[in-house]
């Protein structure tokens, strides 16, 4: 059974095979709080893309908050990098402003920018809302998109949410999506880095299942994924360079070939996280433990 859901894990990635997105979750915030300026995200990008291992890719959660479209998108354009958009769906205000800045980015600089459009994040997993009123979100958004006036037919449209949102129950957003961004963290799982590895695949094989059994043309993206390098243990999982090091490597070096990657995150928009640090740059933009693949 292991190797048949490997295979289905493997065989669901291959269509990607030839362009692949790799890169970052960013947050929209500086280090304070404050919400970045265009500046800002002009520099985050350039700091990226000097990283080794060809990151082109970056996942941001919002469109209208902090205005992360409208300033994030000519910083990307400029630098060559595409963004994984998210549209919050909280409530049908917020729906209504989040789709409405999408729209303004799309007619104003086109859609060679997006790498895919997420609509909702992990909003099964905090029970906010039912498979039912997602899926018809996700075609709302598809809809807005493939306006022939926005030549946007081709672009990818999905939800994003934990591996263990996805089931029988969450069938009417797999069969909607035009890919699943899975977010999975072994840390949160209580076990060692050498048992990161596995325990990630043991997620993509389930989630590659249920896209199987509901929806086969659908793609798995891995949207979140990370290990801390500061904070509190979380019963075997211990946060520190070393281990984050570990995971990097089995997971981003390894996994990150056969599928499109954001890793989260580039650096950790708390000055003094209260809690766990996720950042692979420190608040200087310099590398953490060696990013080398």
């Amino acid at each position: 059974m292991k190797a048949v859901a490997a295979a289905a894990s493997l065989l669901g990635a291959l269509p990607l095979a030839s362009a692949l997105a790799k890169g970052f979750n960013i947050a929209a915030e500086r280090p304070d709080g404050s919400c970045k300026s265009a500046a800002d995200w002009d520099y985050n990008f350039k700091q990226m893309k000097a990283l080794p291992g060809s990151f082109t890719d970056v996942r941001v959660y919002a469109a209208s908050d902090c205005n992360t479209l409208e300033l994030a998108v000519p910083a990307a354009k400029a630098n060559n990098v595409k963004l994984l958009v998210g549209v919050w769906t909280q409530n049908d205000d917020h729906f209504s402003q989040e789709k409405a800045a999408l729209e303004r980015a799309i007619a104003a600089n086109g859609v060679d920018w997006i790498s895919g459009v997420s609509v909702g994040s992990e909003d099964l997993y905090r029970g906010e809302t039912t498979a039912d009123i997602m899926a018809q979100k996700i075609y709302d958004v598809r809809g807005m998109i493939s306006q022939d006036k926005y030549g946007g037919k081709n672009i990818k449209v999905g939800h994003v949410d934990t591996y263990n949102a996805y089931n029988a129950s969450s069938a009417a957003v797999i069969k909607a999506a035009d890919f699943i961004g899975m977010d999975a963290y072994p840390y949160w799982q209580g076990v060692t880095p050498d048992q990161g590895k596995a325990t990630f695949q043991e997620a993509l094989d389930t989630t590659q299942g249920f896209i199987d059994q509901f929806h086969p043309g659908a793609e798995l993206w891995i949207t979140e994924t990370g290990w801390p390098t500061a904070g509190p243990s979380f019963g075997n999982s211990h946060a520190s360079p070393a281990n984050a090091q570990v995971f990097w490597k089995d997971v981003l070096c390894g996994l990150s070939k056969n599928y499109n990657t954001w890793w989260f995150t580039l650096r950790d928009y708390q000055n003094a996280p209260a809690s766990q640090a996720f950042g692979v740059l420190d608040q200087n933009f310099q590398p953490i433990f060696d990013l080398n693949c």
